[in-house]
C-alpha cells in the first residue's frame, strides 16, 4: 500500500514530493509502514494518515483511546494474528466483526479473519501506534510462574521418556549444550510433552513474548494456557527441543522443520509417540510448534468419521468410481487428513497402485506409496504429479491444490482414467468449483472431472460425563435452522464441565459433513458459470445435507452443542 499511500498523499496536496521521496528512502532503511514513517519524521500527524484513509477509501476512523474493547471479541482472533495484521477486534453483532485497521485496503487479512473466524469483516481504521497499544492492553499478559510452581501444578509422573534407539546414537555423538543438558530442563521438556498426550492435545505452542514464556495446548481443537516457566529458561528450553528434533541449535534466525520419535512408558504400557517439530522465530525469541501424531487417534474406519448415512454412502460411491475427482475442503485442523487417509485405507488392495504427494507425510501407511514434499529442490506438488503420471498409478492423492499448475495436471490425471483425491482451502462444497475456475481451470474442465466435493468441519463433542439437557425457546431453535415440525423432537445437550474434561463441557471432536455429489443437473449449471450460491441452492434440491444442517442432526442427537454449531457454520 506505501507507494500507493504516499502518491495518493501527493495528489491531495498533503505532503510534498520531496517528504515523500525522504519518507520512503527512511522507510527503506529503517521499515515499517510508510504512515508510521511519515508520522515519526514530522510531516503527518497520527490523526492525519487516519482521516485519510478514512476519507479516501470509504472507511470510519475511530480514536481507540476513548473505545472499549469487547473481551470475549478479543478471544476471536490470536495474539500472534491480531499482531501480525497490526488489527484488533473491536465487536461483534450478529455475524459482523467490526475490526480497526492500519491499512483498511489489506483484503489478505480480512480474508484470513473471515476464514478463522467465520464472521463478516467490517473494518474501522485507526492509528499503528494506537491499534499496537490497543493489542497490548486487549490481551494483556499473564505473569511469570516458578518452575517448581510450575511441575507440582501438572505432576512430575508419567515423565518417563525415552528417544528411540537410532536417535539416541546420534544424539549421544552430538556436543550438547550444556543448559540444554540440565536435569530440570530435560525434566521440563519430558513433562510438556507427556503431558500434551494425557491430555489429548493435538499440538503444543511454546511461545516467547517480552515478559512471559507461555506453553499452550490445542485440546478439541481450542488452545489453553497450561504453564508459564520462567523467562530466563527459554533459550535452553528451545535448545533442548531442538536437540530432541535434530534441529541446528546454532541457528536461530530461519525457520527449521523436524521430527521428534519418542518411547514413553504410559500407564505401565510403552507407546511410541511422534512430533512434528517447526520452529519460527518471533520477536523475542523462536516460537515452537509441535503436532502430536499419535497413530491410535487416527480413524480409519469411514463409518465412525460422522458421516451421515446418505452422505457417506455417496461419498463412498465417488472414491469407488475408476476416474475423476474428490475434493476434500476445510480450513486447517478440519480433520481432511483423516477424511483422505480413511478413504486411502478403504481403496488400498494388492491390485491397486496408490501415490501419494504431501506436505509433510502425517501417518505412514502400509502398502501406499507417499511423497513427501521438498520445495527447497524443487519437489512440490506439480512436479510430484507429474512423475507419478509416469508411474502408472491407478489412484493419486494430492496433499493440497495450490495453484493452476497443480490443479490442471491434477484435472488432467481425472480425465485420463486416474481416480484424483485432494484437498482444498474453502468454506463450502459449492464455493470449491468457483475456487477452480478462479485458478484459471475452464468450466467444462470442472464439470466433466470433479465428481464430489466433501466441506467439512470439526466440532466439540459434548462430554458425555456431564452432559445435560437444555431448555432452548421455539424462535433460538428455528433461528439456529431447525424446521417448525420437528421442534418436537429436538432436544438439546451442553456440558456443565467436570474433572472429565477440564470443566469445558466438551470431551473429544466429532465432524462435520457437507457433501455435494456433481450431478449432470450441477454439471450444466457449472457449464454455464452459475455462482456458488446457486449451485448450492440446486445442491440443496437435490438433496445435499449442508454443514449447518449436519451440525443440527448432530446438536439434536446430544453430540455437539448448538454453540458450537453455530462457531464452525453459517445458515
Amino acid at each position: 500500500m506505501s507507494q500507493r499511500l504516499g502518491d495518493l498523499l501527493v495528489r491531495e496536496k498533503v505532503i510534498t514530493n520531496e517528504q515523500l521521496e525522504q519518507a520512503l528512502k527512511a522507510q527503506k532503511d529503517g521499515g515499517g509502514r510508510l504512515g508510521s514513517v511519515l508520522v515519526k519524521l514530522g510531516f503527518l500527524s497520527d490523526e492525519d494518515v487516519t482521516n485519510f484513509l478514512s476519507r479516501q477509501y470509504g472507511v470510519p476512523a475511530i480514536n481507540l483511546a476513548y473505545f472499549e474493547i469487547d473481551a470475549t471479541v478479543v478471544k476471536l482472533i490470536p495474539y500472534e494474528t491480531a499482531k501480525r495484521y497490526q488489527i484488533l477486534p473491536l465487536s461483534r453483532v450478529g455475524s459482523s466483526l467490526t475490526i480497526a485497521m492500519v491499512d483498511p485496503t489489506n483484503v489478505f487479512a480480512m480474508d484470513d479473519i473471515k476464514f478463522m473466524t467465520g464472521f463478516n469483516i467490517e473494518p474501522v481504521v485507526a492509528s499503528e501506534s494506537s491499534i499496537m497499544a490497543g493489542i497490548e492492553k486487549a490481551y494483556g499478559s499473564a505473569q511469570e510462574e516458578d518452575l517448581d510452581k510450575v511441575m507440582q501444578s501438572l505432576g512430575e509422573e508419567g515423565t518417563d521418556v525415552e528417544l528411540s534407539a537410532q536417535d539416541a546414537e546420534e544424539l549421544a555423538l552430538a556436543d550438547l549444550e550444556k543448559a540444554a543438558d540440565e536435569a530440570p530442563i530435560v525434566k521440563l521438556c519430558n513433562l510438556i510433552l507427556t503431558e500434551a498426550v494425557k491430555r489429548g492435545a493435538s499440538d503444543i505452542h511454546m511461545e516467547p513474548y517480552e515478559k512471559e514464556y507461555r506453553v499452550r495446548f490445542r485440546i478439541d481443537g481450542m488452545l489453553q494456557s497450561i504453564m508459564s516457566p520462567p523467562l530466563k529458561i527459554k533459550d535452553a528450553i528451545t535448545s533442548r527441543i531442538k536437540i530432541m528434533a535434530k534441529l541446528d541449535i546454532s541457528e536461530k534466525r530461519l525457520p527449521q522443520d523436524g521430527r521428534i520419535m519418542l518411547k514413553m512408558h504410559l500407564n505401565g504400557k510403552k507407546k511410541t509417540l511422534d512430533y512434528r517439530v517447526s520452529t519460527l522465530p518471533v520477536l523475542w525469541g523462536e516460537k515452537i510448534v509441535m503436532r502430536l501424531l499419535d497413530k491410535e487417534n487416527l480413524r480409519l474406519d469411514m463409518t465412525k468419521l460422522g458421516f451421515e448415512q446418505e452422505s457417506l454412502d455417496k461419498f463412498e460411491k465417488a472414491i469407488f468410481k475408476p476416474y475423476g475427482m474428490v475434493l476434500v475442503t476445510g480450513p486447517t485442523g478440519s480433520g481432511k487428513t483423516n477424511t483422505l487417509y480413511s478413504a486411502i485405507s478403504s481403496l488400498n488392495q494388492p491390485d491397486t497402485n496408490i501415490m501419494t504427494a504431501e506436505d509433510p507425510v502425517e501417518f505412514q501407511l502400509a502398502g501406499v506409496n507417499q511423497v513427501q514434499m521438498k520445495d527447497s529442490i524443487g519437489l512440490n506438488f506439480a512436479a510430484a504429479l507429474r512423475a507419478f503420471l509416469r508411474q502408472d498409478p491407478n489412484i493419486i492423492l494430492v496433499g493440497e491444490i495450490r495453484d493452476f499448475e497443480t490443479a490442471e495436471i491434477a484435472i488432467k490425471a481425472a480425465l485420463t482414467g486416474h481416480l484424483v483425491l485432494s484437498t482444498l482451502h474453502t468454506n463450502g462444497a459449492p464455493e470449491t468449483i468457483s475456487r477452480l475456475m478462479n485458478m484459471g481451470i475452464e468450466p467444462f474442465l470442472v464439470a466433466t472431472s470433479v465428481h464430489m466435493i466433501v466441506a467439512q468441519r470439526l466440532v466439540r463433542r459434548v462430554c458425555a460425563e456431564c452432559k445435560e439437557e437444555v431448555q432452548l425457546s421455539e424462535k433460538a431453535l428455528l433461528d439456529a435452522g431447525y424446521e417448525k415440525e420437528e421442534l418436537a423432537n429436538v432436544h438439546i445437550f451442553k456440558g456443565k464441565g467436570c474433572g472429565t474434561c477440564n470443566n469445558t463441557g466438551y470431551k473429544g471432536r466429532c465432524g462435520l459433513y457437507e457433501v455435494m455429489e456433481v450431478t449432470d443437473e450441477l454439471r450444466e449449471l457449472i457449464l454455464v458459470g452459475a455462482s456458488a450460491l446457486e449451485l448450492k441452492k440446486k445442491a440443496i434440491e437435490l438433496g445435499m445435507i449442508t454443514l449447518r444442517r449436519s451440525g443440527l442432526i448432530k446438536a439434536m442427537t446430544g453430540q455437539t452443542s448448538l454453540e458450537e454449531v453455530a462457531r464452525e457454520t453459517v445458515h
